[in-house]
């Protein structure tokens, strides 16, 4: 049966989260970054498929092509992801339906967009839930790499940006979020969670400011 579920009101009194000192601390940058690139499959990325093409996913994935170009040149580790099951009965719940449609290994939509994929230099994983790092080599893969700051791009910004970026936080690494790399499917969720994250797990960036970082990084380990 389906309830109804209704928000309590909450006081005008109340001190805000500023006032309680959210998001007053940086997290700031490490040493050794590593990218994680997160469901940018075709899925996603064309138009053609239902939840494909979205302005702000596409935003994503032209700064996200942009920074992992320079990340590449520099031998930073890349971490690349989808999400495809074999039928729905390893599926979770989702309650996306077109989830349950679309992403089954070998369907084209699980495919990645080759703007932001490099066969022969990425880490490549096929995740089942919504963070890159669940049940995933990918946090033993940045360990080896002496990874120490995780940068997170693609989408969708309030489901998989969201979980991978608390999950990086727990596992100890500092977390970025360039704002221009990540996407959704619509606006006010996407900046609604980015200014969440941004006030307990991640700082906050932009994909130029990335690509400083990176390329700072890259001539000093060099």
């Amino acid at each position: 049966m389906k309830r109804s579920y209704k928000e309590s009101p909450v006081s005008e009194t109340q001190p805000d989260y500023t006032e309680r000192s959210y998001g007053t601390v940086e997290v700031g940058l490490g040493q050794r970054p590593g990218i994680v690139v997160i469901d940018f499959q075709k899925g996603f990325t064309e138009d053609q498929y239902a939840l494909g093409g979205a302005p702000l996913v596409m935003r994503a994935v032209e700064n996200t092509a942009r920074l992992l170009e320079v990340a590449r040149r520099y031998n930073i580790p890349v971490a690349n992801c989808y999400t495809a099951y074999k039928s729905e009965r390893d599926m979770p719940y989702w309650k996306v339906g077109m989830v349950k449609e679309e992403f089954i290994h070998g369907h084209p939509s699980t495919e990645l967009d080759p703007k932001i994929y490099d066969p022969s230099y990425d880490v490549v994983v096929c995740k089942t839930g919504p963070s890159i790092f669940f049940q995933t080599p990918v946090v033993p893969f940045f360990v080896k790499e002496r990874v120490d700051t995780v940068i997170v791009t693609g989408c969708i910004t309030s489901g998989c940006i969201r979980a991978s970026s608390i999950d990086s936080f727990q596992w100890g690494f500092r977390t970025i979020v360039p704002e221009d790399c990540v996407g959704d499917h619509e606006e006010d969720p996407h900046h609604q969670n980015l200014r969440d994250i941004s006030r307990r797990y991640a700082d906050l960036s932009t994909a130029d400011d990335m690509i400083a970082y990176v390329e700072e990084v890259g001539r000093r380990n060099a």
